[in-house]
């Protein structure tokens, strides 16, 4: 995940909210494409 994270910031996406484990127990984080559309990409342990 955090490769993808990573990937998609090289690709010009501003990050909105760095991906942190969550209460849930999964991982999970936020950014916007360049066009402004928010995206989340998130696992599940």
């Amino acid at each position: 995940m955090d490769e993808i994270f990573r990937a998609a910031v090289a690709a010009g996406a501003t990050v909105v909210k760095e991906a942190v484990a969550g209460d849930w127990g999964g991982y999970s984080g936020y950014f916007a494409d360049p066009d402004g559309y928010l995206w989340k990409i998130a696992t599940v342990s």
